[in-house]
C-alpha cells in the first residue's frame, strides 16, 4: 500500500497512514538507500549520522531546527540524509542490512517490532530510563519491542475520530453519540434530514481499514486487535465475523459513492455541511481552509460496543526515531535520543507543522489550537494506541489481502463469510513466510 495523495504537504501523514509499500519492505530490494558513509561521521565523536524519511519541505525545516537546538545544547552535529520518503519506506529492509546510518525516522508499534525483532536495531533501555517519565503509559507500551525493551522515541501523533460541524449538530438538535445504537440512531435520523450520515471516500484503498480498526477495537479489545493484526488470531474467529456484521449495520449511512471518491473529496462533503460525520484522522482539518469552518470543527471519540471495553483504545499513529544494529557513535546517539525525548524538542517540530501534537504528556499545549488540545487529551487520556492497521501488521498482507478484501465487503457485505475464509488462508501464506 502507498501513499495517500500528492496533496497532502507533510510526508509524516503519507507514512502514518500509507507506510510502506507491498513487500518491498520485505524483501531484498535494490539498496539505493544507503548511509551518509562519505561525510565521514563514523569516526567523528561529534557527529551523529541520521537517515531521515522527511523529504517534504514542512517537515524537512522541523527538524533541521530541531537538530540546529541539539548541536547548540551539545556541540554534536546531526548530520542528515535524507531520501525520498517513498524510497525511504521501500529501501528500508535493505538499507537496514547494509551499512544505515546511526539513527533513523520511523514508525512505532509493529513496524518498530519488525526490526526489532530481526536484530536490524539496537535497543535503548538506557535512554528510557532518562526520558521515561515524559511519556505516558500508551506511549511506552508503543515503544517496546516484543522482547519488552525499548527501541523506539517517539516524536509526535495524533487520533483518528469522528469529526462534525458544531453548528451542524446545534441546527439539528443533536447529540453526540457514546454508544453503538445512538451512533445508528444518530445516522438514521440525520438521513431522514437530508444529510449524508457518514461521509466516506475509499478511492485509495486505506480509509476503510481505519473503520474497521474502530469497530474491532471497540468490540473485541486492545489485545484482539493486536494479535489478529500480528497474525496470531484468524480471520474466521467468531469475533471478526461480529465486527464485519456491526459495520454491515451502519454501512447504509455510508456516503454512496465512495468507491471513486477520495478522503479529500469526502472531506469537502464535511465543510459544506452536505455530511453530518467524518471518521477519520485529525488531518482531515486541512481541508477546513476558512477559518470560521475551521473553528466549527469539532470530533467524538468513536462510540462504546462493549462496555468491557469501553472508549479506552485509540488509534493515534505515532513517529520517532530507531537506533540501527550498530551505531558508529553510540555516545552520541545516547545524547541525541535522549534530547529528541524531551518536550522542547517536540515543541520545535510543533511550531512548524500544527496538524499532529506532541508524544510526550509533559509537552507546552499553550499553543494548540483548541482541536490539538482536544486530540491531545484524547490520546494522553488512553488506557491504549493502535497505530492503524497497516502499521499493526505486515504491510504485504496489508496491501495485497486486505485492501481488496474491505473493498469487496463494501460493495457486498452479504458475502462475509467466505470472504474472511480467504483472507486467513491468505495471511497464513504471507506470515509463514520470513
Amino acid at each position: 500500500m502507498r501513499d495517500l495523495s500528492s496533496s497532502l504537504p507533510s510526508p509524516s501523514r503519507r507514512g502514518v497512514l500509507k507506510g510502506v509499500g507491498g513487500a518491498a519492505l520485505l524483501g531484498a530490494g535494490i539498496p539505493l538507500l544507503s548511509a551518509c558513509g562519505s561525510s565521514g561521521s563514523s569516526s567523528d565523536p561529534k557527529t551523529v549520522s541520521l537517515g531521515s524519511n522527511a523529504s517534504d519541505a514542512v517537515p524537512k525545516k522541523a527538524f533541521a531546527e530541531i537538530y540546529a537546538a541539539f548541536k547548540k545544547q551539545s556541540g554534536i552535529t546531526v548530520d542528515v540524509n535524507t531520501k525520498d520518503h517513498n524510497t525511504f519506506q521501500e529501501q528500508i529492509n535493505s538499507y537496514l542490512q547494509g551499512t544505515p546510518d546511526d539513527v533513523f525516522n520511523w514508525f512505532a508499534g509493529y513496524r518498530m517490532q519488525f526490526f526489532a525483532a530481526k536484530n536490524l536495531a539496537s535497543p535503548i533501555d538506557d535512554v528510557w530510563d532518562k526520558i521515561g517519565g515524559n511519556f505516558p503509559d500508551a506511549m511506552k507500551k508503543l515503544s517496546k519491542g516484543a522482547d519488552g525493551k525499548y527501541y523506539f522515541v517517539p516524536l509526535y501523533t495524533y487520533p483518528w475520530a469522528i469529526f462534525y460541524r458544531k453548528s451542524v449538530f446545534q441546527q439539528h438538535g443533536y447529540e453526540v453519540p457514546t454508544t453503538w445504537d445512538q451512533l445508528v440512531a444518530l445516522s438514521k435520523q440525520m438521513k431522514k434530514d437530508g444529510l449524508v450520515p457518514i461521509a466516506f471516500g475509499d478511492k485509495d484503498a486505506w480509509p476503510a481499514m481505519g473503520t474497521f480498526d474502530q469497530i474491532n477495537f471497540r468490540l473485541n479489545g486492545y489485545d484482539f486487535h493486536v494479535e489478529l493484526m500480528a497474525g496470531k488470531a484468524a480471520w474466521t474467529d467468531a469475533k471478526v465475523k461480529a465486527a464485519f456484521d456491526h459495520w454491515a449495520e451502519l454501512l447504509p449511512y455510508h456516503q454512496d459513492g465512495f468507491m471513486g471518491r477520495t478522503w479529500q473529496d469526502a472531506a469537502q462533503t464535511l465543510v459544506s455541511k452536505k455530511a453530518g460525520m467524518y471518521l477519520l484522522g485529525s488531518f482531515v482539518a486541512q481541508q477546513f481552509t476558512n477559518k470560521a469552518d475551521l473553528d466549527d470543527l469539532d470530533f467524538f471519540a468513536f462510540p462504546e460496543i462493549n462496555p468491557a471495553y469501553g472508549q479506552d483504545t485509540v488509534e493515534a499513529p505515532t513517529d520517532g526515531f530507531m537506533v540501527s544494529k550498530a551505531p558508529k557513535n553510540k555516545a552520541g546517539v545516547t545524547k541525541l535520543l535522549e534530547y529528541l525525548g524531551t518536550p522542547a524538542a517536540e515543541q520545535i517540530y510543533l511550531k512548524a507543522d500544527s496538524s499532529v501534537v506532541a508524544a510526550s504528556s509533559k509537552a507546552d499545549t499553550s499553543s494548540y489550537t483548541p482541536l490539538q488540545k482536544k486530540a491531545y487529551e484524547m490520546i494522553s487520556g488512553a488506557k491504549s494506541l493502535t497505530q492503524f492497521m497497516d502499521r499493526d501488521s505486515r504491510p504485504d498482507f496489508t496491501s495485497t489481502v486486505m485492501q481488496p478484501a474491505l473493498q469487496k465487503f463494501l460493495q457486498n457485505p452479504k458475502g462475509v463469510d467466505s470472504l474472511l475464509a480467504s483472507i486467513e488462508r491468505q495471511k497464513k501464506t504471507i506470515f509463514a513466510s520470513s
